[in-house]
């Protein structure tokens, strides 16, 4: 069964350190995403798991096998990679069976595998053609069946949609995880698109700096992130750095906010406030804290809010406003109420 461990795994290259001490577990069926921004090792690692990077130390175990100094081919594993790495010359069919040439299979058995593989991306009426005859979505597709073909135990995504645009993007991005969950693949994918790892991870490995700074569902990472970056990177976060008083949070600026302090001190922290959290009431009314709108911006089914509270700035992201809500007629320079939920924030270390 297709399952993949790495321990302890890491680069170094001469005295910079890519990778260090990464440890995840993904199961039978399971798809990971590896998240962060660029240059945190997350590509690197995923090259480690498939054999084109040696590392310096640690192990990589695929189906309870240590393939660690095994060479890509005998790894088991299939690869999608961010430019699809096409051959130009070779035909749709040609390329798709590259790689069960390269073992050795035999005419007939290579030739029914990549019928059944294009059938699978559903492009076996265009096995004739070559890349540059295609789309991107369907060279897309080419390279997913290329990967499948040789049945792989765990299957590689290298950044797979980049190249697409939105549209076509959100369509392939639901292919792959359908196809993904129909055939139970065990699969481990990069990206540096949120919503891309959100909508489809069975689980995220948030990194950063060549280090794991959280392993969990996009519901772990997004209502209870382990530190500001990860606040921060998953989704959209209001940071306010300050001190616990009584029961609120002191911000630096001086200004008092309601939290759940959860039995913290007066110790530095930062409050972490998602910006749907938040609730807008026009006018310094009610039972809020008054803001003054500094900039508001249409975002289409969304509309985000721009406050300052004293010295505190904060975003709010709210449904937009059908014409006959009195928040349609907020402009800058307008004072509002602003409320949340106490138990809505969280307090992370600074």
């Amino acid at each position: 069964m297709g399952t993949l461990l790495l321990k302890g795994l890491r680069k170094e290259y001469g005295t910079a350190v890519a990778v260090q001490q990464v440890d995840i577990d993904v199961g039978q069926g399971e798809l990971v995403s590896l998240l962060g921004p660029s240059g945190c090792g997350k590509t690197t690692t995923l090259r480690m798991v498939a054999g084109f990077i040696e590392p310096t130390q640690g192990v990589v175990v695929i189906g309870g096998r240590d393939v660690t100094g095994a060479p890509p081919y005998a790894r088991e594993t299939g690869m999608v990679f961010q430019s699809y790495a096409l051959f130009p010359h070779m035909s749709v069919a040609g390329n798709v069976g590259f790689g069960l040439e390269m073992r050795k299979v035999g005419r007939a058995e290579r030739d029914a595998r990549i019928a059944e593989a294009l059938d699978l991306v559903r492009l076996r009426h265009l096995a004739d053609r070559l890349p540059r005859q295609l789309s991107g979505g369907q060279q897309q597709r080419v390279a997913l069946a290329r990967a499948l073909v040789v049945n792989p135990a765990v299957l590689l995504l290298d950044e797979p949609l980049s190249n697409l645009d939105a549209k076509l993007r959100a369509e392939v991005r639901d292919e792959i995880r359908a196809l993904q969950q129909r055939l139970g693949l065990t699969t481990l994918m990069v990206t540096h698109d949120q919503e891309e790892a959100l909508t489809m991870s069975d689980r995220l490995v948030v990194m950063e700096g060549g280090r794991v700074r959280q392993i969990g569902t996009a519901e772990d990472l997004y209502e209870n992130p382990a530190d500001t970056f990860v606040a921060d990177f998953v989704g959209r976060c209001n940071l306010i750095p300050g001190t616990v008083e009584g029961g609120a949070l002191r911000s630096r600026s001086g200004d008092l906010l309601p939290c759940d302090v959860r039995g913290a001190t007066g110790d530095a922290t930062v409050f972490a406030l998602r910006p749907e959290r938040i609730a807008l009431q026009p006018g310094a009314g009610g039972s809020g804290v008054p803001a003054k709108l500094s900039n508001i911006l249409y975002l289409g089914a969304q509309t985000e809010y721009r406050l300052e509270l004293g010295g505190t700035t904060l975003t709010a992201i709210r449904p937009t406003p059908s014409r006959a809500d009195p928040l349609h007629q907020l402009k800058p320079g307008d004072t509002v109420s602003v409320s949340w939920d106490p138990v809505a924030g969280r307090l992370l270390p600074v």
